[in-house]
């Protein structure tokens, strides 16, 4: 987008077309205006124009600018944090709230696609979440059995199993989440913003919010050439957040992820890796992510900017780390590569805050967009529309919370990365 083929890569040159939009150029009178057209801004649109809301979203750029274009399009459920770990670090009644709900993201998600006929490539064969040795393996072991104590489908499969669901890789074990699949992430938003536009919302794109008044009884937001008036402001930016309320910004700390995507492989290569189509990732600190799109392109996936030093190191350990998992891509290419920011709370977990009266956001993905994002607005659209109590929400009003040496942990994460890839592509 704008120009950049390193902000959406695959995802731009893939993706169906957005809706037509135009930048907003007048004066507009509604209930509620939503800040940001990602996943949890058109959620909450949708949901807000199908409870019968006048509701009109500003996006700054272009539809799934942020994070939402930019992911690796794994449909997870939970958050990265652990359940037992979410649930004690929220208590009672908050903690299994939320991992119930989000536990039913994925499915929220795969309902609105089937219900609104979004063509996003959707694989529902779940997800691989990948031990690395000995450390690893305990992970999977305690994480599985979290969730299985709640329920949920979920299956630890041994290193045989996992070697030929992935083909390849040396892997202790895996945790086989049957809840979970692959989308082709730009697609997925912008089919919510047609869907949302469907249901009577209005979306503008091109129109950032550059400033924000009450007079007590509504809000006004103003862009750069035209403004809102409405009852409610949803603030939907997460990561990306600026303008009046760009504070949310502050209480993350951004943590790069890159994809690259190879060209599309031959049957034979695509029936040796994911023979099922599962989206996969591992347990290094360092991690690494990888699966198909619809066209046979593998996408892999780790911590790090293609930009600066960057680039030139990510791919030389991407094309090198890629070849050992896979030996049969010997002499494969990239044929697309693109980066974005992942926000980062100081305990892992997203965050509810009231930024003034009537005014609402829920932020703090830690690497789980898709599932919390399409989640979250539907909550929030129905606290706006009055159909849940404050009491009743997943999570509790939160204070924003800058964490400590934000800025310093940002360049740490760049340059370890840049360290850790530039070692192992060496070996």
């Amino acid at each position: 987008m704008q120009g950049d083929p390193t902000s959406h890569g695959l995802w731009e040159l893939t993706a169906p077309a957005a809706p037509q939009t135009v930048t907003l150029a007048d004066k507009l009178d509604v209930d509620v205006v939503v800040i940001g057209g990602g996943y949890t801004g058109l959620s909450s649109a949708l949901h807000l124009a199908e409870g019968g809301a006048r509701v009109a979203v500003l996006e700054a750029s272009e539809i799934g600018f942020g994070g939402s274009g930019r992911n690796v399009g794994l449909v997870n459920a939970g958050m990265w944090v652990m359940p037992d770990t979410l649930a004690g670090t929220l208590g009672q009644p908050f903690g299994e709230r939320l991992i119930e709900l989000l536990g039913n993201g994925p499915q929220m998600v795969f309902d609105l696609i089937e219900n609104h006929g979004i063509a996003c490539e959707v694989e529902r064969t779940g997800t691989l979440h990948c031990a690395v040795g000995h450390k690893g393996r305990e992970q999977i072991e305690a994480r599985a059995e979290q969730w299985q104590r709640r329920g949920a489908p979920v299956e630890v499969l041994d290193a045989a199993e996992t070697r030929r669901k992935i083909g390849g890789g040396d892997y202790t074990c895996a945790l086989l989440d049957k809840r979970a699949g692959t989308i082709q992430p730009l697609a997925y938003v912008r089919g919510l913003a047609s869907a949302a536009l469907a249901a009577g919302a209005t979306v503008f794109t091109g129109s950032p919010a550059v400033s924000a008044a009450d007079d007590g009884a509504r809000w006004t937001v103003s862009t750069t050439s035209g403004s809102v008036r409405a009852n409610w402001v949803i603030v939907a930016t997460d990561a990306y957040a600026r303008g009046p309320w760009s504070q949310l910004r502050q209480e993350q700390i951004h943590l790069p992820y890159f994809n690259f995507a190879t060209q599309p492989l031959s049957d034979n290569l695509r029936a040796s890796i994911l023979p099922e189509r599962q989206g996969a990732w591992d347990t290094k600190q360092v991690l690494s992510s990888f699966r198909f799109d619809r066209a046979g392109r593998l996408v892999y996936g780790s911590v790090g900017a293609l930009e600066g030093s960057g680039a030139a190191i990510h791919r030389a350990w991407a094309i090198r780390s890629l070849r050992k998992l896979f030996p049969q891509l010997a002499h494969i290419e990239f044929e697309a590569g693109w980066f974005g920011m992942i926000g980062m709370t100081s305990d892992n977990l997203p965050r509810f805050h009231k930024l003034d009266r009537n005014v609402v956001a829920l932020s703090g993905y830690n690497g789980r967009g898709i599932a919390p994002g399409t989640v979250f607005g539907a909550v929030l659209a129905s606290y706006v529309l009055g159909h849940v109590a404050e009491q009743d929400l997943p999570l509790p009003v939160a204070a924003i919370e800058a964490p400590r040496f934000r800025t310093a942990r940002e360049a740490l994460y760049r340059a370890g990365s840049q360290l850790v890839h530039l070692t192992e592509a060496q070996r």
